[in-house]
């Protein structure tokens, strides 16, 4: 058809392959558990030199990004803060499997500790449902992990991994200790009686949304984030709860930091409530990434959409009808 782009066809994977890759993942987790936490975080850290040194297409979008972003920078803060980027992406894999091993009710004070989050707990505990946004950036796993650890009613929404054995072994991972894990697919169809609940919904928000999304100022620059997080806040009266967490560099250590909190009763006299409401978390979520910019994932294609190509698309098809 005449102005539609070609998408090429990914090849399936046939489960036998799925199945040498989920081996070669439980492979990786035995080793990191004979070499122990801190020698898998320094390993991590080596494996993220080497992408750096050797992945020159995700090196070329991580530049790209890190430099539109913050282009008072030079160039070797630009590299440096990618390595350490590259490196945080990598330290996440042995976070994620250490996690449930090290971190309990007891003594969770030793691995992490709470910056500014007394609120939002008290509006956890109460039980009247609320939303929690993180972005891609330190270790966003571990916040609920924790959550659901304390005994919270916390559901995250995730898309699941390709690898349907490796999918499932993450999950069992993931929901060990009381987090809930909800496919993005189906979130939708169950969402409402969580809210009924007074669930804890938690979304990764910075991801983007394509043509169909909203244009919200991320780093000065527009990025199309999805709307179905703003309208289920307006929708159901949720207060949305913008949090991050951090890692210290090389330590199996995270500071977990609670920033604005958007009560329903701030956008009810907008004129524009989905597009002013998607604006403000946004904007908290680059606030608090701002402290510690080398542990976003500056490789995420975060801004593939432009204003422009959806006014493009929308003429052509106004043409073409």
């Amino acid at each position: 058809m005449p102005g539609k782009s070609k998408r090429k066809n990914k090849r399936k994977r046939s489960a036998a392959e799925h199945y040498i890759e989920y081996l070669g993942v439980r492979f990786a987790a035995g080793v990191l558990h004979t070499l122990g936490v801190r020698r898998s975080l320094k390993l991590a850290m080596k494996i993220g030199e080497i992408m750096w040194d050797h992945y020159p297409k995700g090196r070329k979008k991580a530049v790209e990004n890190l430099r539109s972003s913050f282009p008072e920078k030079d160039d070797e803060w630009i590299k440096q803060t990618c390595i350490k980027s590259f490196q945080h992406l990598v330290m996440l894999a042995a976070d994620v499997f250490f996690t449930t091993k090290l971190v309990r009710r007891d003594n969770w004070r030793e691995y992490a500790e709470f910056i500014n989050a007394e609120r939002a707990k008290w509006m956890m505990a109460e039980g009247k449902g609320l939303i929690m946004l993180t972005g891609h950036y330190g270790n966003f796993e571990i916040m609920g992990y924790l959550m659901g650890l304390f005994g919270f009613e916390v559901y995250s929404i995730a898309r699941p991994i390709d690898n349907p054995y490796v999918n499932k072994w993450l999950y069992s991972v993931r929901e060990r200790h009381g987090q809930h894990i909800i496919n993005k697919k189906g979130a939708a169809k169950v969402m409402p009686e969580l809210v009924k609940k007074g669930a804890t919904l938690g979304f990764i928000a910075d991801q983007n949304a394509g043509r169909k999304g909203i244009f919200a100022d991320f780093f000065g620059k527009p990025a199309s984030t999805y709307k179905s997080i703003g309208l289920l806040a307006i929708t159901e009266n949720l207060p949305i709860v913008v949090g991050v967490c951090r890692q210290r560099m090389g330590e199996f250590f995270f500071e977990i930091e609670c920033g604005r909190i958007i009560m329903p009763a701030e956008w009810q006299d907008k004129d524009e409530p989905l597009k002013w409401l998607t604006q403000e978390y946004t904007s908290e979520l680059e606030k608090l990434i701002r402290k510690a910019p080398e542990q976003y994932w500056w490789i995420h294609r975060r801004w593939k959409t432009r204003p422009e190509d959806v006014k493009r698309r929308r003429k052509t098809k106004a043409e073409e009808n």
